[in-house]
């Protein structure tokens, strides 16, 4: 059984072998950002609460007169400093802007390790939206956890997000490419 590893590992030239380790480092990737988000969404509120930790960070409530003037609609209700307090109503600003992070990267492993192909940011953004959905089941089956529609909206926002900005860095990245090769096209004739 080694001798077969061993002929097809010599059989594979360098390039392949790092192109199958960075194929590999990508899916790690992909898989520890499910997993995260996996852990999480099985938590119960009270063991998530970073309320606590934020008494400690922010003792002197920072930023506290702007963030009171801040009223975000959310399930039917607005919620503000004044509705909430200071310390959940950040812990909301930062859940929520975790849900467009984490889904963005999410989005951008996904995309990272599918083939290139024509419709890629499609099949990446379609992937990210059934673990969206499955991520608030996974989340109705968890004690004191209310999976909303709107949140898979706000993940579906940071994937799109972070989609259209790896496609801008892409065609940006092409541009210069294309730029350079020109001027040394240029400086050898």
């Amino acid at each position: 059984m080694l001798e077969t590893y061993t002929s097809l590992a010599c059989s594979l030239d360098a390039n392949t072998i790092m192109w199958y380790i960075h194929l590999m480092k990508k899916i790690l990737f992909l898989l520890a950002i499910v997993g995260v988000l996996f852990i999480s969404s099985g938590q119960t509120y009270e063991q998530q609460s970073l309320v606590p930790s934020l008494h400690k960070w922010l003792p002197g409530k920072p930023f506290e007169g702007l963030l009171s003037t801040l009223q975000i609609p959310y399930w039917g209700k607005i919620i503000s400093v004044e509705e909430r307090g200071y310390y959940y109503f950040v812990e909301f600003l930062l859940r929520k802007s975790a849900h467009f992070f984490i889904f963005g990267l999410l989005a951008i492993a996904v995309y990272s390790v599918l083939p290139k192909m024509r419709l890629r940011s499609v099949f990446a953004l379609g992937i990210t939206f059934l673990l969206a959905i499955a991520d608030e089941y996974h989340q109705s089956l968890t004690g004191g956890r209310t999976p909303t529609i709107n949140d898979v909206y706000l993940d579906m926002s940071g994937a799109i997000t972070f989609i259209v900005f790896l496609h801008i860095i892409q065609l940006t990245r092409e541009k210069i490419k294309k730029r350079r090769q020109s001027e040394i096209h240029k400086n050898h004739t």
